[in-house]
């Protein structure tokens, strides 16, 4: 959409930090969650150095929250999941896969435990709401689902910590990866998080009240002046470097989770009940017939990330598509997510992609593409 027509309506919602990202200057949204999302704050390679050698915020309200209490909540929240949260701490985040009775992935979310019974799941792009709801109705389990009044946002890159430390004190250098703390920041309810999309280090602000949206991002913005803090998108650049899944781009329902890598999310192992387990158990052991790879492109420079899957072919036969594609200009070469037939998932192999009806090649390579180790974003502050 361009700035001139956005073409708004009542039917998709606006996030309460909408007017704020217009006036800093948001010149493109998409539909994300029912919801829209920045996209475009003009060169998305500018806004890839802002997040690696500054910081950005994003708004990414759209990252909506299902929110699971009850007497049987731990109960519930363990049926949704084959991740084993038998040790999931109040105060301490998981990434985590919902999957269906067949094994698929439905969404992979963030998992919050607030309480001993009660859980927030921070939800990529589907219906996870409708889906918990309806999973409870059959359940025998005494839970309410809602949607709460949570908007987050994001700010991430190596000077977030200093702004965070300008916004609440010292003592948020305490904040571990992966754990959250509820916070006040001049009257505005926060629960805020050593988390983020993004694969650099950072920081989700959890706004509880939807009216103070805009005055928390102009804040932020404030704060993080000094600091070089720029107004910003999610990278696609980063996150493709990262190895992060978008959903319905890198995995949906049909996609399960050993063809993703992601068998360390999966314990089939112990007595935990979850939806999809005899699935899982059977597909393990016949072995998965498709694997995501990680690829270099050989071609000119790509103008932007892929609309559209691209098919991979062996002597003109199909054999998989890339789900995510993007040149970085930091590692000066294009990169992809693709899911590709076992056979072809050897490091170092090399195939063809289609783009636009002309054959590249390209060669199977290691993900994540940067910063395998995940140092940046798991770094101690202390």
């Amino acid at each position: 959409m361009s700035n001139k027509n956005f073409g708004f309506g009542t039917q998709i919602r606006k996030s309460p930090y909408f007017d704020s990202t217009v006036k800093w200057g948001a010149t493109g949204f998409s539909v994300y969650n029912h919801m829209y999302i920045p996209r475009d704050f003009g060169d998305p390679e500018q806004n890839f150095w802002n997040l690696i050698e500054t910081a950005i915020l994003c708004d990414v309200a759209v990252e909506r929250q299902v929110e699971i209490t009850g007497p049987d909540a731990f109960k519930f929240i363990q049926l949704l999941t084959p991740r084993d949260l038998s040790k999931l701490s109040v105060g301490q985040c998981k990434y985590v896969l919902i999957t269906n009775e067949e094994g698929g992935v439905l969404n992979d979310p963030v998992l919050l435990r607030l309480g001993e019974n009660h859980f927030w799941l921070s939800l990529g792009d589907s219906d996870i709401l409708l889906w918990a709801q309806g999973v409870a109705i059959n359940s025998g389990l005494n839970v309410k689902i809602t949607e709460p009044d949570v908007s987050p946002l994001q700010l991430q890159g190596p000077k977030s910590a200093e702004i965070m430390i300008k916004l609440f004190g010292e003592s948020i250098k305490d904040l571990k990866y992966y754990w959250f703390r509820e916070l006040d920041l001049d009257g505005i309810p926060l629960i805020v998080s050593r988390t983020g999309w993004s694969s650099e280090f950072g920081y989700e602000l959890f706004l509880r009240d939807g009216l103070k949206g805009n005055e928390l991002y102009e804040k932020i913005m404030l704060a993080g002046k000094e600091f070089g803090l720029k107004p910003g998108h999610t990278s696609s650049i980063r996150r493709i470097e990262g190895g992060m899944l978008s959903y319905h781009a890198d995995a949906d329902i049909q996609t399960n989770p050993f063809e993703l890598g992601l068998d360390r999310l999966v314990n089939l192992d112990g007595n935990i009940n979850f939806i999809g387990k005899e699935a899982l158990k059977k597909i393990k052991a016949d072995g998965v017939k498709r694997l995501q790879v990680g690829l270099e492109i050989k071609c000119e420079k790509l103008s932007g990330p892929n609309t559209i899957f691209w098919p991979l072919v062996v002597d003109n036969n199909v054999i998989g598509k890339v789900t995510s594609a993007v040149y970085s200009p930091r590692l000066k070469k294009n990169i992809a997510l693709a899911m590709v037939d076992i056979k072809y998932s050897k490091i170092d192999l090399e195939i063809e992609v289609i783009i636009q009806e002309k054959n590249f090649k390209c060669k199977v390579i290691k993900k994540p593409f940067f910063d395998p180790k995940k140092q940046i974003t798991s770094k101690s502050l202390s």
